[in-house]
Order: C-alpha cells, then structure tokens, then sequence
C-alpha cells in the first residue's frame, strides 16, 4: 500500500485542492494509522459516508496505490502452470463460476488496469486496441504520471455504418488521460474494401507517421476477438465484417484476433486473406513489442487465447480463474 504526498504530484483533475487534500487526510489516517472511518470521521469533523466517499476519491485519483505482492515462487498454482506451458507472466483474477459473463468481465478489467499501471513507465510508446475488454479495462485505469509518452491507436475503428472515432477515441483518451500521454489516433477503416487500397494508404505520409510510432512501441495492450464469447467482440458485433467476410474467416479456420488481426488454432496467420484488408498491426511486428499484454475475460474466448499464445502474441497474461483453468485443463 502506498500513499502519495498531495505536494509530490499533480493537481487532482476535476477535485478541488481542499477536497483533494481532505482524500489524502482520510487515505494516511485509514491506511498508515489504522484508524477506522468512524474515528477519521470525528477527527474530520465529517460523517462516515463522506470518509468512504475520500478513500475512494483517494484510490480512483492515484493518491492511494495498493499493491499485492505475489512472488512467482508463491504463486499460486494455476498462475504457474500457465507460465511453464506458455512463457508467458500469468495473473489469474479469482472469479466464482455462478459470475455472470459482464460482471467477471468487470473484474477482470479492474485488476487489469490495476496490474498495468505499475508497468508504464515514462517515454513509452503505448499501443492500445479498442473492443469490448480494453473499453472496459480503460473505465477503471488509476492515474499515474508519466513524461514524454504517447498512446498510439492499434488498428483503425472505421466501417460501412461508422467513422468508428467515438468509440475508439474514448479508451484511448482515458488511457492518454491516466498516464499525462498524447494520444494518437488512427483515422482509418478497421477493414479496406481491397488489399491494393491498403497498400496504397501505406504509403501515405500522415499513414506512415502513425505506423512509425506503432514500429518503436514499447508495450502493446489488447484482447483477444472471438465470435462466440459471452459478451460478444466489437469487431464481430459491430458491423465491421460481413457474411462473406465472415465466410472466408471460417475456409481459414480462424479461431481468434488481436487488433483486427487474424490467426488460426496452431498460430499461424501469414496466408489469411483478410488481413491483407485489416488496418492491425502486422502480428510479425507485435511479436517484437518487449511488452504485450494480453486481457481475456470468459471461457468462449479459450481458442482464440490458445491460438494467440501458440503465435507467440504475448507476453503477459490477464485472465479469469474459470478461463484459465479451462485452458490448462481442455
């Protein structure tokens, strides 16, 4: 647990000085005191409601950091047997299976984006897909402060009904806004109409900027896309393929996506015709990313992960307890 001195950071955006100071009051007494909140409450001069309102301003706006040390050595069991099978640095969020599909997801995204904060750090290039699981992770990310950094925008969000800008535009502000990162969006379809039409786009100089910074990225955050999960995957819900796209994905026993970019069961991706039309990132390039962490919220999304962890796509993985079981045990 730590508490940050108020005079050590930033002005808390949107919360006056004195409520700000008041949260980091609250935060030294309950966390290094251990006084409770009726006893902080009295020393306020407060009521109890309001001391339980300061400690979570005190967590949501980063004065609070809590941290759960968990050494790889005691770790628990399924986090590493996922390591040993897979390479890759395993976080098993504790999920009962009576959760609904939305609410394991809910929590999934809170220890995500809990998890990732201590790991950006300043000078990073940030890359950041949009879907169901990075909205969710970006509504809970605590701020931090960073210099120099840039959030870049993976894959482009536009398709035949939108421009696609809201929503990807959305997560990637709250994770330029957590981290004081500029935030560079990527103005194109997720999908061209032909592969040509991309090739030419490519090499467009505005294009080529966005790709640049894709190429020095330091760390890579995304999901993982499947048709069939329970809360379903924006690129298949949200008009972006039609039904022969959707047919020709299945000639190619496609399984999953990252970022608008496909792969088939055993990790290969290279001969799948649609993504020469996709605006991702080619999975190639994602491989050398040094950090790429992956989010996964439910069981349906299990070969799709497999598939991902098979081409080598991440580093790190953020899971459920019901799905990583499942992919150790299926």
């Amino acid at each position: 647990m730590t508490v940050i001195d108020d005079d050590a950071r930033p002005p808390v955006p949107g919360a006056s000085g004195y409520r700000s100071r008041d949260a980091l009051r609250a935060a030294q007494m309950y966390y290094l005191q251990d006084l409770t909140m009726n006893a902080i409450a009295r020393e306020l001069g407060t009521s109890r409601s309001t001391v339980s309102r300061l400690l979570s301003m005190a967590r949501e706006t980063g004065l609070v950091q809590i941290q759960v040390n968990n050494p790889s050595e005691r770790a628990p069991a399924l986090e590493q047997h996922i390591r040993r099978r897979f390479g890759v640095e395993a976080h098993v969020v504790p999920v009962a299976d009576t959760v609904s599909d939305s609410e394991a997801l809910e929590r999934v995204a809170i220890q995500a984006a809990r998890t990732i904060g201590p790991l950006v750090d300043s000078n990073a290039i940030i890359g950041v897909a949009w879907g169901s699981t990075l909205s969710a992770v970006s509504h809970h990310l605590t701020r931090k402060l960073t210099h120099d950094s840039a959030i870049v925008q993976l894959n482009g969000a536009g398709n035949t009904q939108t421009t696609g800008i809201s929503y990807a535009s959305e997560i990637l502000r709250r994770f330029g806004q957590a981290y004081g990162a500029r935030v560079e969006q990527f103005p194109v379809p997720a999908f061209f109409d032909h592969a040509e039409t991309k090739t030419a786009m490519w090499n467009e100089r505005s294009v080529r900027r966005i790709l640049d910074l894709q190429h020095r990225m330091t760390m890579a955050i995304f999901g993982v896309g499947s048709m069939g999960a329970g809360v379903p995957s924006h690129v298949y819900s949200g008009g972006y393929l039609d039904a022969r796209d959707l047919e020709q994905l299945e000639r190619d026993r496609v399984v999953g996506d990252i970022a608008t970019m496909f792969y088939r069961a055993d990790g290969t991706y290279r001969d799948i015709l649609l993504n020469g039309r996709s605006t991702g990132p080619d999975l190639t390039l994602l491989k050398k990313v040094q950090r790429r962490i992956c989010v996964v919220s439910g069981e349906s999304k299990i070969h799709g992960l497999r598939g991902a962890l098979a081409a080598g796509l991440a580093t790190d993985l953020i899971l459920d307890e019901g799905s990583a079981r499942r992919l150790m045990h299926s």
